[in-house]
């Protein structure tokens, strides 16, 4: 309990702060080792093995496009695999040169352990600066796997300590992790996607996804394979199978479930670091290394650590260069090489040592000082460096876009389908509310787009205004009925629930960044180009109007937003404005592409194939 509470104090401190929330953890766990009267917290290596790490890594699974996955597939195996063997090697031959009487074996070890990068932090600073979703994937794929690759290293180093171990030994190790990983993670995503079909109770639902990363984890280690790469595919697949195999309620339940496990495991394990320190410095004390020569040690190895990621890269971007590879741009490179902090799973693998590894308190002792000084050089640096750089983030206006062209389809695709469905029997005023209805999520959706420039409220914002409210009214009134037992306890609380749900489907979530004024709000790439009538180059038209719908003024209407025929130039009111005067000149003119007439806006919209372009 005091974990839990110390966590939420210092993360919201931290937030209130703008400081780095895991480098606070730390800090604060140092200070505590060193209290008088706090219990010795020594950190068993199982309990992060097993205990933290399955969970973690099935939580980042789960929200991790396997579509994106496959597309980056090579780069990330090159930074999972290829720069953690280089870190192992490069590492470990520093520590062997500079640590008295370390056998390279050990040396090999010590590099194995601090090789894997954290995820935690990398993405929380990319989430923050606003770094490109691109780098942000990359991260997130490569420390999902890297985990596994580190471990097996270690398992081979810790055997070579203890006797020989031929390079076909550790290749057939290696290969055995991860084939058996691989087969034991798509049998259990591929059975917990078939029991969790037919589950109906979110509960039940819940409670499953709980058991499934142990389950992945304890059955692949079982035949010596790969628990980390069992627990990341079984995730994999359950994220990409939720919104087919799941409810709406099971969705919601898990995500909210499954972001309070990650939150409070991946803080409360920095928190655990730190109260690590008081036991580790005592341990060196009988280690016979001056504090100099522990200084050169620790230094040395946390130079290599950096050192050997920063010339991965340059390696990746020189070889890319070399063979006319597609390479990242050089930006990009830069800060993959800088986002290299590394977490409990480094500490936790630092413990797995045996107990009789030569210098066994100095390795430990350098494995926390890698966490600390990556976090505190790493974790300062890189948002400076983001900016520095002038890296393009995540755009709004894009996102907007294509979440209206998205939204805009799948309308379209549910009043075809709700005229096909309809019989005489059923109301017209029922039919009409179920269109109005989907009518609406659509207009919401494309009013988003010129917030920009849009100087009063939307139609949505109004309604949104106006029913959160009512709600707050209705909300009063169910609290007066509960007070004077009105009802019974079920019924209100069933009746609450209904108006949980609706203020859930009013609230937004916070809004990005707002994209500079100068930015244009310009078609996704990802859309351009699909459409014959966006492709057709339309000869210049001269607007009809600057800034006004002529037909609403000559009605005495309102409209919200302009668009402008790219044939005729017409400008006409938008489909969120009471006269849809665009679409109507559609109808009329049978003119198939409109695009934006707000400032700022230069995306385009074709009427009949119903697309962005």
């Amino acid at each position: 309990m005091a974990l839990v509470v110390a966590v939420l104090l210092v993360t919201a401190a931290a937030r209130k702060l703008d400081w780095s929330a895991p480098l606070c953890l730390i800090a604060v766990g140092v200070v505590a080792s060193y209290v008088p009267g706090i219990p010795e917290y020594e950190l068993d290596p199982e309990v992060v093995l097993l205990g933290l790490l399955p969970p973690l890594l099935y939580a980042t699974a789960i929200r991790t496009s396997l579509i994106d996955f496959r597309r980056n597939r090579g780069p990330i195996l090159l930074l999972s695999v290829g720069l953690v063997i280089f870190t192992t090697a490069a590492v470990g031959v520093v520590a062997w040169l500079v640590i008295p009487g370390l056998p390279l074996a050990a040396g090999l070890a010590i590099g194995a352990v601090v090789a894997p990068p954290d995820a935690v932090a990398a993405t929380a600073v990319a989430r923050k600066v606003g770094m490109p979703r691109k780098l942000t994937r990359l991260l997130e794929g490569e420390s999902l796997f890297n985990d596994a690759a580190a471990l097996v290293a270690l398992r081979t180093a810790i055997a070579a300590i203890a006797g020989s171990v031929s390079v076909w030994q550790a290749g057939g190790d290696f290969l055995l992790a991860a084939g058996g990983g691989l087969v034991i993670g798509f049998a259990v995503g591929a059975l917990a996607a078939l029991i969790r079909t037919r589950l109906e109770d979110p509960v039940t639902d819940t409670a499953l996804s709980l058991v499934v990363p142990f389950v992945a984890y304890l059955a692949a280690e079982a035949i010596h394979g790969s628990g980390v790469i069992s627990v990341v595919v079984a995730g994999l697949i359950l994220g990409h199978k939720a919104p087919s195999m799941l409810s709406g309620r099971s969705r919601l339940a898990s995500r909210l479930n499954w972001q309070t496990i990650q939150f409070l495991l991946e803080n409360i394990v920095f928190l655990l670091i730190g109260l690590q320190v008081r036991r580790i410095m005592t341990e060196v004390g009988d280690s016979g290394l001056s504090v100099p020569e522990l200084i050169l040690i620790c230094a040395a190895t946390l130079a290599a650590t950096i050192v050997a990621r920063i010339l991965w890269m340059a390696g990746i971007g020189l070889a890319r260069r070399t063979f006319r590879r597609h390479a990242w741009p050089w930006r990009y490179s830069a800060v993959i090489a800088w986002a290299g902090m590394r977490g409990v799973v480094t500490l936790a693998a630092a413990f797995v040592l045996p107990a009789d590894t030569p210098q066994r308190a100095v390795l430990v002792l350098v494995a926390f000082v890698v966490v600390a000084g990556t976090l505190l050089l790493h974790g300062t640096t890189l948002p400076v460096l983001v900016r520095r750089l002038k890296l393009p983030p995540p755009d709004p206006a894009e996102d907007a876009l294509q979440e209206a062209a998205v939204i805009n389809t799948m309308t379209r695709a549910a009043l075809d389908e709700l005229e096909k469905i309809r019989t005489v029997e059923d109301p017209d005023d029922i039919v009409e509310r179920l269109r109005s209805r989907l009518q609406h999520r659509s207009d919401s959706a494309w009013e988003e787009l010129g917030r920009q420039s849009a100087l009063t409220e939307t139609p949505s914002d109004v309604y949104r205004r106006l029913r959160m409210r009512l709600l707050e009214v209705e909300r009063e009134k169910f609290l007066e009925a509960r007070d004077s037992g009105m009802a019974d306890d079920d019924v209100l609380r069933r009746i609450l629930e209904r108006l949980d749900i609706e203020e859930s489907m009013l609230d937004r979530e916070e809004e990005e960044t707002v994209p500079d004024s100068d930015r244009e709000l310009r078609t996704p790439a990802a859309t351009a180009g699909s459409c014959k009538h966006l492709t057709k180059e339309w000869p210049a038209a001269e607007p009809s109007s600057p800034d006004v719908c002529a037909v609403c003024v000559e009605n005495g209407m309102t409209w919200v937003h302009l668009r402008e025929c790219v044939k005729c130039g017409n400008v006409a009111c938008c489909d969120s404005s009471p006269g849809k005067h665009a679409t109507e000149h559609f109808h009329e003119t049978l003119h198939p592409v409109m695009r934006s007439h707000e400032p700022g806006e230069t995306w385009r919209w074709c009427f009949v194939d119903k697309q962005l372009g």
